[in-house]
Order: structure tokens, then C-alpha cells, then sequence
């Protein structure tokens, strides 16, 4: 990933486990981020975040992460804590990139949860790359975590729903596509958008968006 490390001196990969997908009504029940410098991880957090009283998960989401109830109550720290493990692994960076799979649903999601802690101004320092947009101009429909993993043999990266893991499981996909072609710089602050339905989520004001056709000709950052 020589073009990332040439701009940035750390790369934070994360994921979120939420109770659903609207944006400030769901909330993030587990968090998960990787550190890396100079392609070393250095760094790693992952947090069960408990419930508000009152609120239990979906059985859909038990059923998808495997995580219940009881082991958010036993495990789980409060929202501000894991906020501020987060919040630790960009400290001191100088040119920090945020990176996640989907990231346009992780970011907003990760905004709602800083937010009541006065905590978002550790968005404004970053720039952000979406994994799942580098990896649609690469390959066909479906495009799932679990999908770019078979896709270039990724066979230690585990796609669990859990948050680390697919931290982690990131971090490989980055570097199995810029050894394919090391053009992932060109997608700093460019998220793909569905060429039907469009944005998801509040739109982030440092990132261009552009509707992303299935049918690749050329890459995201050369349309117009």
C-alpha cells in the first residue's frame, strides 16, 4: 500500500456491530478498530458497548453476530468508554486516514455514538476510504465482506460479523487489492453511491460521492 503511506503516517480500519440501519435511531453495539504505521499494526481495540436500559437486541442481529443480551450486560462497557478507546487510536497521528467496509454506513453510525460526548471533532482530522468502493470496480455483484474475501483468497481473514474480526479482515482486503493495483490513493474521500437508490445516510461534507455502475468501464475516480 506504498500510495497510502506515502499521505499518511496511520491508518485506523474499524467496523461497527449496530442493533439496525437507521442511522440515529439504532445504535452501535460493538466496536472494533485496527492501528497500523508503515503497514505494522500498532494498536488494536475491541468493545461490547451496552444497551440503554430498557432496549434489547433484535433477535435478527443475535441471530447474525451472536451477540446477545446477556453478554452485553456482563461484557459490554458504556458508550463513552469505548468512545473513548476510539477516540485514543488516532491520538497523536498527524495525517490519519479512517478506513472501513462500507464506510459511508460505519462513519455515520460512529458520528451518532462521538456525538453525545462531545467527541466528533476527532472526525474533522482524518480522511476516509471505503473498502467496498475500491473493491466494486474490481469485481462483480454481490459484494459483501464475505465476498471480496473468497474473491482473492483470503483464506486467514474471517468475515464473523464480529467487529475486529472484520477489521482485520479489511486490512488484508486492502492489501490484497493494492498488490493487484496500487491505485487506492485515488479513492480517498470518494464513496460510490447505488446507481438506484443513491446515498444511504447523511452525506459526509469532505467526501465526493459519484452513483457507482455495476458494469465497470473505468475506474470511480476517472468518471466525470
Amino acid at each position: 500500500m506504498k500510495s497510502l503511506w506515502k499521505q499518511f503516517d496511520r491508518l485506523v480500519v474499524f467496523d461497527t456491530e449496530t442493533t439496525g440501519i437507521e442511522f440515529g435511531k439504532d445504535t452501535i453495539i460493538e466496536l472494533g478498530a485496527v492501528s497500523l504505521e508503515n503497514g505494522e499494526e500498532t494498536g488494536s481495540m475491541d468493545r461490547l458497548v451496552r444497551l440503554p436500559e430498557g432496549r434489547s437486541l433484535p433477535p435478527f442481529i443475535t441471530n447474525l453476530t451472536g451477540i446477545t443480551d446477556e453478554q452485553l450486560q456482563a461484557e459490554g462497557v458504556e458508550p463513552e468508554a469505548a468512545a473513548g478507546d476510539f477516540c485514543a487510536l488516532l491520538e497523536g497521528a498527524e495525517r490519519p486516514l479512517l478506513v472501513a467496509y462500507n464506510a459511508q454506513f460505519d462513519l455515520n453510525f460512529l458520528f451518532w455514538f462521538l456525538r453525545p460526548f462531545g467527541l466528533v471533532d476527532v472526525l474533522k482530522k482524518p480522511r476516509f476510504l471505503d473498502a467496498l468502493t475500491v473493491y466494486r470496480d474490481r469485481r462483480d455483484y454481490p459484494h459483501k465482506l464475505c465476498n471480496a474475501i473468497e474473491a482473492y483468497g483470503l483464506t486467514d481473514a474471517v468475515n464473523s460479523h464480529r467487529a475486529v474480526d472484520d477489521a482485520r479482515a479489511t486490512v488484508q482486503l486492502l492489501e490484497a487489492m493494492a498488490a493487484e493495483r496500487d491505485d487506492l490513493a485515488q479513492y480517498i474521500d470518494l464513496f460510490g453511491t447505488h446507481p438506484k437508490y443513491g446515498l444511504s445516510g447523511r452525506k459526509i461534507s469532505s467526501v465526493t460521492y459519484r452513483p457507482q455502475p455495476y458494469q465497470r468501464t473505468v475506474p470511480l475516480y476517472e468518471l466525470i
